[in-house]
């Protein structure tokens, strides 16, 4: 399965965002990706860097964007992962990843389920947490686990999207460092987010992609300095390999052939899935155990 990976900053405007969006899809499609995913919230600028509820005005064209990039991945003749900030109602949002077949119908969606709330980070103040589940969605070329973000941290989404048939697990990103770290609290943070996906292709068998912005963005009223979105988004193979990765500081187009049949192969060395001790894990719907 021919995949793209789209790596890139947010401009001044969601217009000029969008157009760099579509050049990069467009030339991903023409060198055959069948399959190519954006990273989170690629429509504008990462507006959670602050709480301001004139952001909430984003969101008012939900339906427009599901019929723009519905066109989109019609017209390129592609499965289209997108990340979009859905309104449900008044009041109620969402972070949404919405996934587009090849003859543009929706495939699925899956809303974000574990919200941050950090410095730089405001989630909750946007979104409701999803009440879809941790469900792959069925595509002409498999089922996608698809995720977000935070829950790049929990093993628990990735397991379930495993252990529910997900042939590949894929995690829409925005996330980057403050300038006030210093240089090694930043590699560790960055080795940190990438053996955390890393270990959930391992555990679960499966193909993984992380597709991340790059770029400075600072938030709408002078608050904060800004953040500088890391990039390196990559795809990882079935035993945790690294089968392609970005730049910290590029935008960038990041194409991969992925055989799907290799995580059957990694299961029949590496049967993670036949040892698990089912009957011991009920605990693990609890908080914490005191």
């Amino acid at each position: 399965m021919k995949t793209a990976l789209i790596q890139h900053k947010s401009y001044k405007t969601e217009e000029q965002t969008i157009q760099k969006s579509l050049e990069l899809i467009q030339k991903a499609a023409l060198d055959g990706a069948e399959l190519i995913v954006l990273q989170e919230l690629h429509q504008n600028r990462y507006f959670c860097i602050n709480e301001d509820t004139n952001n909430f005005k984003l969101a008012q064209n939900w339906q427009n964007d599901l019929k723009f990039w519905s066109e989109v991945a019609e017209k390129n003749k592609i499965v289209l992962v997108t990340s979009l900030f859905e309104k449900r109602t008044a009041g109620i949002y969402h972070n949404t990843a919405v996934v587009f077949e090849k003859d543009g119908s929706i495939a699925g969606k899956y809303r974000k389920m574990h919200i941050p709330d950090d410095p730089g980070f405001y989630e909750k103040f946007y979104f409701t947490p999803g009440d879809l589940g941790f469900e792959p969605i069925q595509t002409s070329i498999g089922k996608l686990g698809v995720l977000i973000c935070w829950d790049q941290w929990f093993p628990e989404a990735a397991r379930l999207m495993a252990l529910k048939g997900a042939k590949i697990l894929i995690y829409p990103t925005a996330i980057g460092w403050f300038y006030e770290d210093n240089e090694e609290e930043k590699q560790r943070q960055l080795d940190a987010w990438i053996t955390v996906q890393r270990g959930h292709a391992i555990a679960n068998n499966l193909p993984l992609i992380s597709v991340n912005r790059v770029g400075k963005e600072s938030d709408n009223l002078g608050q904060i300095d800004g953040i500088r979105f890391w990039g390196n988004s990559f795809i990882a193979g079935a035993q945790g390999e690294f089968l392609a990765k970005a730049s910290s500081n590029k935008e960038e187009i990041i194409i991969c052939d992925i055989d799907l049949k290799e995580s059957e192969k990694t299961r029949e060395i590496w049967p993670f899935f036949r040892d698990r001790r089912i009957e011991s894990y009920k605990n693990l719907n609890k908080r914490y155990i005191n």
